[in-house]
C-alpha cells in the first residue's frame, strides 16, 4: 500500500485532502476530494485560525496564512488578511514591527514572515509583494545569504556589521541561518523566483550544514499544524529541521545529485518506519504529516537541475558555557 492511500484514513480532512492531491493524483472533480474540501472550510480548527487572523497584527498573519494555506483553506478570509497586511506595508516594500526591536530595516524578519504568508495564500506575484522580494534581494550579504537586520542598519557608519551570534551562523557565510532560511522560503513560495540565482545560493549556504539531529525533523510541520508555537523574531527559523530544509532545497530546483542532497536523503530514508512513513520525535500524531512532507519532497527533487558548492564545510556546534556545579 502506498504512503498516499495510507494517509487516506487519517482522522484529519486536510491530511486526507492534501495527500489525494498531491500523492494519490485525484483532482478537485473526485467525490471524496470535494466533500473533504468542504470538510475542511467548515471544521472548527479552520474556523479558529480565521477568527484569529482577523485580529492578527502583519507579522502574527503572515503565519497565520501559512499555516491555513497549508491545512487546504482557501476562503475569502485569506485575502482580506492580505490586503489588511498591505496596508501596513511601507513605502520601501518592507514592514517593521512594533515592540523593543523597532525599525523595519532592522529585522530581516519582520518582512519575511509576512512576505511568506503573503506567497502562501496565493499573492506571490502582487505588484506589492513583488516590491517587498525587490527588498528581501536588496539587503543580501555579498556573498549571497541574509543578516538578521541589514548591514546598514548594524553598527555604526563606517564600521563593519558585527558577526551573527554564533547558534545561528552559517557555516560558510557571513549571514544568519534563521534570516536566511526565512528568506528562502519567502523565495520558494515564488512562482518565478523559486529557481533563481538569489533563492539557490540561499539554499547553498543552509546545505553547507550538514548536521543531523533527528529531534528536529519536523519542526516546521509541528508548527504549521499548531502543535508548537510559532515563536520569536530574529530566530524564528533557528531550529534546524531537515525535513523543512528538505522542502526548500526541492521548491528550489536542487538536484537529487548533489552530494548534500543525496546523503541527507539516504539518511532520512534509514528513518522511515516499516509502513513507509516516518515518525515524530515529540508528537505521534504527526507522523502522517511529517511523512506528506517528506515525500511531497522526495518527488519533487525528481525535477531538479542543479548542484551547488559540494565541499564539506568545518562547522563546530554551539559552544555552551561550562557547568558551574
Amino acid at each position: 500500500m502506498s504512503i498516499g492511500a495510507l494517509l487516506l484514513g487519517d482522522p484529519s480532512p486536510s491530511l486526507r485532502w492534501r495527500a489525494a492531491r498531491e500523492l494519490e493524483g485525484a483532482d478537485d472533480q473526485d467525490a471524496e476530494v470535494a466533500a473533504w474540501r468542504v470538510e475542511i472550510d467548515r471544521s472548527p480548527e479552520i474556523d479558529a485560525l480565521v477568527a484569529e487572523l482577523a485580529e492578527a497584527r502583519p507579522y502574527e498573519a503572515g503565519y497565520l496564512l501559512c499555516r491555513l494555506a497549508y491545512l487546504g483553506y482557501g476562503g475569502p478570509a485569506m485575502a482580506a488578511a492580505v490586503e489588511t497586511i498591505f496596508r501596513h506595508q511601507r513605502p520601501d516594500g518592507s514592514w517593521s514591527v512594533p515592540g523593543p526591536i523597532e525599525g523595519a530595516r532592522f529585522v530581516t524578519m519582520h518582512t519575511v514572515v509576512p512576505l511568506r504568508g503573503i506567497a502562501a495564500a496565493g499573492f506571490a506575484t502582487d505588484p506589492r509583494a513583488e516590491r517587498a522580494y525587490k527588498w528581501l534581494l536588496g539587503v543580501r550579504l555579498d556573498d549571497g545569504s541574509w543578516p538578521a537586520g541589514p548591514k546598514a542598519d548594524l553598527g555604526q557608519a563606517g564600521r563593519p556589521a558585527p558577526p551573527e551570534k554564533e547558534y545561528r551562523r552559517l557555516p560558510r557565510g557571513l549571514g544568519c541561518r534563521s534570516a536566511t532560511t526565512g528568506a528562502v522560503a519567502c523565495l520558494a513560495m515564488h512562482p518565478e523566483r523559486r529557481r533563481s540565482e538569489a533563492a539557490r545560493t540561499g539554499v547553498d549556504h543552509l546545505l553547507a550544514r550538514e548536521t543531523r539531529d533527528a529531534s528536529a525533523i519536523g519542526w516546521e510541520v509541528s508548527r504549521l499544524v499548531g502543535l508548537e508555537r510559532a515563536m520569536g523574531q530574529i530566530t524564528f527559523y533557528a531550529t534546524f529541521d531537515l525535513a523543512f530544509l528538505l522542502d526548500l532545497a526541492s521548491r528550489c530546483g536542487v538536484s537529487p545529485q548533489d552530494r548534500r542532497i543525496r546523503e541527507l536523503v539516504n539518511y532520512l530514508e534509514t528513518l522511515r518506519g516499516p509502513y513507509g512513513l516516518w515518525q515524530h520525535s515529540s508528537h505521534p500524531q504527526l507522523a502522517g504529516w511529517l511523512s506528506l512532507e517528506l515525500e511531497t519532497s522526495l518527488r519533487r527533487l525528481e525535477d531538479g537541475d542543479w548542484v551547488g558548492n559540494e565541499e564539506p564545510a568545518g562547522f563546530t556546534p554551539y559552544q555552551r558555557g561550562r557547568r558551574r556545579y
